[in-house]
């Protein structure tokens, strides 16, 4: 037992010892009703198109999506980062431990923990493939709940190919989505003047989602102004 203390926090495994503390911490606040497995960025916002609502921004949400990005760009994206970096964690962890077990001298276990670094990024790598579909089927279900509902645009214009706007959740969370327009309803003029261009503050109604391309698909609509300035009976 002393030997296996010894390896784990002694270099360079103490380094991975630390961080994988706190992961168990943190899957440990998890089980016990505490923060969601987003709490660092799902890393599928690059993929949906949606984002937190303006309401929502801070500067620590933003250094949640670089996170995400950043993993999307080693190629562990479309899982939370959470669960990414506790795979990468734990798997370097593991080969760092082997390596200080087996080999002795710094120049030998520092070659380890290079070699615990690239094994992690393969192996989280692999794991990172069946998560992504069971991840992406998770968002692309709880996208769907905004079908039917108003949105705002606000973007300067919705086309075929282009355009974002402001939705609320009947939970009364806003999100900015992506949304496209057919291209038989957006105007040649592409002004809003004949009452089917959609440009910013205009609403529209989301009536239908493209998983393939994480959009929603929209159409001008009044109602919700309408019935704003309806008095009531």
């Amino acid at each position: 037992m002393g030997e296996f203390f010894d390896a784990a926090f002694g270099f360079p495994t103490a380094l991975f010892s630390f961080s994988l503390l706190v992961v168990a911490g943190y899957w440990t606040l998890v089980l016990l009703g505490g923060p969601g497995v987003d709490f660092l960025g799902a890393g599928t916002d690059a993929d949906t198109g949606a984002g937190a609502g303006a309401g929502d921004g801070s500067a620590a949400e933003d250094g949640d999506g670089l996170v995400a990005e950043r993993l999307a760009m080693l190629g562990l994206g479309g899982v939370p980062a959470t669960v990414v970096l506790s795979l990468l964690i734990a798997i370097a962890w593991f080969v760092s431990l082997a390596a200080s077990a087996l080999t002795g001298g710094v120049a030998p276990r520092i070659l380890g923990m290079g070699a615990a670094l690239v094994l992690a990024w393969l192996g989280t790598r692999l794991a990172v493939l069946p998560l992504r579909r069971v991840f992406q089927d998770q968002v692309a279900a709880s996208l769907r709940d905004f079908v039917g509902l108003p949105c705002v645009i606000r973007t300067g214009r919705v086309g075929p190919d282009f355009g974002q706007a402001e939705v609320t959740a009947s939970d009364g969370s806003s999100a900015i989505v992506q949304v496209r327009q057919p291209a038989m309803d957006v105007p040649v003029a592409g002004t809003a003047a004949d009452g089917t261009g959609l440009t910013a503050g205009s609403t529209a109604l989301i009536f239908d989602f493209d998983p393939d391309g994480r959009f929603f698909w929209v159409m001008p609509h009044d109602t919700a102004s309408d019935l704003a300035r309806r008095p009531a009976h």
